[in-house]
């Protein structure tokens, strides 16, 4: 029987600068390839620089599970950036993604904006594009929360 991970501590406002701070060092996120450039409330830019260990998809695109990823953590880092006392994050709700064209050259740029925050989910607009600002796809991302 494998071991029980460490747990962390609950995310609140005064904890959650560690989540920014560790981000990049992260093993599932070095070993994609991201890297978080810049947050503040309801915002995030996430970079995927692409490395020998990055899946590919058709083509030597990006493959669409990492862009799936890479999307799903900028929309968390949106929210997570603009914490407020009492909310307690509980997870990606929803996802629909839209792929554009294939995601080609060496990084790729997530960014995230929060519509609108209620006090059960967030709605998150996110935006992928290649190394070369041609838009390679969309997102509309749900996040919870819980009482």
């Amino acid at each position: 029987m494998a071991d029980n991970p460490p747990q962390l501590p609950p995310l609140t406002p005064a904890t959650i600068q560690p989540f920014f701070d560790n981000f990049d060092d992260l093993p599932f996120h070095k070993y994609l390839g991201m890297h978080l450039v810049a947050y503040r409330d309801g915002y995030a830019k996430v970079e995927l620089h692409r490395e020998a260990t990055t899946p590919t998809g058709i083509g030597g695109s990006v493959n669409g599970g990492v862009l799936a990823t890479l999307v799903d953590m900028t929309a968390v880092t949106a929210v997570l950036a603009g914490l407020r006392e009492g909310e307690h994050p509980a997870g990606t709700a929803d996802m629909q993604l839209t792929y554009l064209r294939q995601t080609k050259g060496e990084t790729v740029t997530c960014e995230g904006h929060v519509l609108k925050r209620g006090k059960q989910l967030a709605t998150v607009d996110v935006k992928v594009t290649d190394d070369a600002d041609r838009l390679c796809c969309t997102a509309r991302v749900l996040y919870a929360f819980r009482a």
